[in-house]
């Protein structure tokens, strides 16, 4: 699979501001966050916000947004979450199911999560990040990797796994988080999906 080596899939510290889709910036601070399922319509304002978070990102070749539509499209888009302010769409997450080399089930891949760049650092993010976890651990998933920034992710629960790769990145860079506390082993491929070119 041709994997990009550093999507900076957290999607928090990106890109500067880019042109919003409809939210009055003014009251950005008193922002009544939603965190909902995405629902029939929000493809093309998905695609909107994914392209614009990573628009100016370093470390990306700018597919996220067709990665995400592949996904869907594959049905394989597991758990795929919105964050709306004032009834728009701000932010994303997707979660789509990984293989493992060692034949273990049940285990998920976080990623692309995306924030418009004009929203990150309002704890966004942090909040598709917990709804995503507890849905999928609800579904009876054993667990999640992401590929993306320790510090970060670290904070949700994340950690390196000794034995658990990703190859062709850096170790400290590709984390897992377990359900039941057990990890498996062996090598992780994520869908399909994420070799798309647009």
């Amino acid at each position: 699979m041709d994997f990009p080596r550093s999507r900076g899939w957290d999607g928090l510290r990106c890109a500067p501001a880019a042109p919003k889709l409809g939210v009055n910036p003014c009251k950005r601070f008193s922002l009544n966050i939603e965190v909902s399922n995405e629902k029939s319509g929000d493809e093309l304002k998905i695609h909107q916000v994914t392209e614009q978070t990573f628009l100016s990102a370093p470390h990306t070749d700018h597919t996220e947004q067709f990665i995400v539509d592949a996904l869907r499209g594959a049905g394989a888009l597991t758990i795929s979450q919105v964050a709306k302010a004032d009834g728009e769409i701000i932010g994303h997450v997707a979660i789509s199911p990984v293989t493992l080399s060692g034949g273990t089930t049940g285990w998920f891949g976080l990623g692309p999560i995306t924030v418009l760049p004009e929203f990150q650092g309002l704890g966004i993010g942090s909040k598709l990040m917990r709804s995503s976890l507890a849905t999928l651990e609800a579904m009876g998933a054993s667990g999640c990797v992401v590929l993306g920034d320790p510090g970060y992710y670290s904070r949700f629960g994340f950690t390196v796994v000794d034995g658990l790769v990703f190859p062709g990145v850096p170790p400290e860079y590709f984390q897992a988080l377990s359900f039941s506390g057990e990890f498996p082993k062996g090598e992780v491929s994520y869908h399909e999906a994420f070799s798309t070119k647009g």
